[in-house]
C-alpha cells in the first residue's frame, strides 16, 4: 500500500474515532490499531526512499551521458579543426569553421547540461513535494497518536479523579 494511503487511513480513521466525552478535540481510539497503521505506513516508506534513489541514479546517469555526448561533440569538432586546419588551400576558412562547430558544440553541450539540470530539478521537487506531504501527515499523526497516549494514560491513572476541563 502506498505510503500515502496508510496517512490517508489513518486520518479517516482518526476523523471517525470516537470522541470523548466533554471533549471536543480528544478522541479514543485503539492503540493497538494505530501502531498497525503506523508500522505498515513505516514499512511502506523504504519504498519512497529507494524510488527516491532511483531518481537521483537516473540523474547521474543522464548527467554523465550529457557530459560525454558533450566530450565528443567537442572532440569531433577539435578533432574537425584540426584536420581542416592541416589543409594548405584553405587554412583561415579551416580556422573558422573549426572555430564555429567547437562554438556550436560548446552550446550544444551547455544545452543538454541544462536540459539535464531541469530534469533533475524538476524531478527532485516533485519528490521533495512528496516528501513534504509525507512528513506533515506523520507529524499530525504522531501528534494525534500522542494525544491519545496521553489520554489512555491519563484514564488508566486513577478513574476516581475528575476530568481536567
Amino acid at each position: 500500500m502506498d505510503p500515502l494511503d496508510n496517512i490517508d487511513e489513518i486520518i479517516e480513521r482518526v476523523q471517525d474515532a470516537r470522541s470523548v466525552p466533554m471533549s471536543r478535540t480528544n478522541f479514543m481510539y485503539d492503540r493497538g490499531e494505530m501502531i498497525e497503521l503506523l508500522d505498515a505506513l513505516r514499512s511502506g516508506l523504504p519504498s519512497e526512499i529507494r524510488k527516491a534513489a532511483a531518481v537521483l541514479d537516473e540523474r547521474d546517469r543522464i548527467i554523465e551521458a550529457g557530459r560525454r555526448e558533450a566530450d565528443r561533440i567537442i572532440s569531433e569538432g577539435e578533432a574537425e579543426h584540426a584536420r581542416l586546419v592541416s589543409v594548405n588551400e584553405i587554412t583561415v576558412s579551416a580556422e573558422h569553421e573549426g572555430a564555429r562547430i567547437i562554438a556550436e558544440a560548446r552550446t550544444e553541450a551547455q544545452r543538454l547540461r541544462e536540459e539535464v539540470d531541469d530534469y533533475v530539478d524538476t524531478a527532485l521537487a516533485n519528490f521533495e513535494q512528496f516528501l513534504t506531504r509525507a512528513l506533515a501527515s506523520i507529524e499530525r499523526g504522531r501528534d494525534k497518536m500522542h494525544a491519545l497516549r496521553e489520554i489512555g494514560t491519563f484514564q488508566g491513572e486513577d478513574t476516581e479523579r475528575p476530568l481536567p476541563f
